[in-house]
């Protein structure tokens, strides 16, 4: 075909223009497309006081342990509870559950994680089982207002499930800098969580009717600690109830004991 009859093909073919300055030969091979250079990386500034954010990439329980050791008094734990992010049960609880009653009384109830009346008072011990505990105490002529009461944990886990063990992790320092800044004389532990997270090693049955020693973290003392029911646990099972009596007098008998032997000195 020569070069006359190819140009009426491509005017029948309707290219009636050319597009390029220059023929292109198809048949020669393509250059080499050029080097791809990547950019520079992007290296962040440093941050304030010269760190490299060694505070961003701590563990939500590492953040915790920090921040409750930094508290000096029960309003500033608080404080520092209410502000923490690092937890998820803080965004589905209704309330923050944090400590009630006398924090000079030395004796410190702890009961197991914040149900749903307490997630909707914000105290611990609410509703019908906190009425039960109200009785129980008064079996032994105490009050709870003459007491000091805390939860396990500061927030409910969403439809009354156990805490996991990472809640339970990021959570303790609470727990046990509430403790060490109360400094009472004697615990009782209400439910078997308390009993299974303060105790080193974790104990795999619950130990009831005497009183144990638990080294807790800022006190120089191990503190006495009674293991024994919760006021949910005797509302559903009537049979433990005799063995709770049991428990209860023998906190009856150690307050007394301890008390005469302060008059004592």
């Amino acid at each position: 075909m020569d070069d006359l009859a190819a140009l009426r093909l491509q005017i029948e073919w309707g290219a009636d223009e050319a597009l390029e300055d220059a023929p292109v030969d198809r048949l020669r091979a393509a250059p080499p497309p050029p080097p791809i250079i990547p950019p520079p990386p992007i290296i962040p500034p440093p941050l304030a006081g010269g760190g490299q954010g060694e505070g961003s990439r701590a563990t939500p329980a590492a953040r915790a342990l920090e921040i409750a050791a930094a508290a000096q008094t029960l309003a500033d734990l608080r404080a520092a509870i209410t502000a923490f992010d690092g937890c998820a049960l803080r965004d589905t609880a209704s309330n923050l559950v944090f400590a009630e009653g006398n924090p000079s009384a030395g004796l410190l109830l702890i009961g197991d994680a914040p149900g749903a009346d307490d997630d909707r008072s914000g105290l611990p011990f609410a509703g019908p089982a906190g009425a039960y505990l109200d009785r129980m105490l008064a079996s032994i002529a105490l009050r709870r207002s003459d007491l000091l009461l805390t939860a396990l944990i500061p927030w409910r886990p969403p439809g009354d499930r156990p805490p996991s063990p990472a809640e339970l992790a990021i959570c303790l320092p609470f727990l046990t800098r509430l403790i060490a800044l109360a400094a009472p004389r004697r615990l009782v532990l209400l439910g078997p969580l308390a009993l299974r997270a303060l105790a080193a090693p974790p104990s795999r049955r619950r130990t009831r009717g005497a009183w144990l020693d638990l080294a807790i973290t800022g006190l120089d003392r191990p503190l006495p600690a009674l293991p024994t029911f919760s006021p949910t646990e005797l509302m559903r099972s009537p049979r433990d109830r005799r063995a709770a009596w049991a428990d209860l007098r023998l906190l009856r008998r150690t307050l007394d004991a301890d008390s005469s032997e302060s008059d004592s000195t």
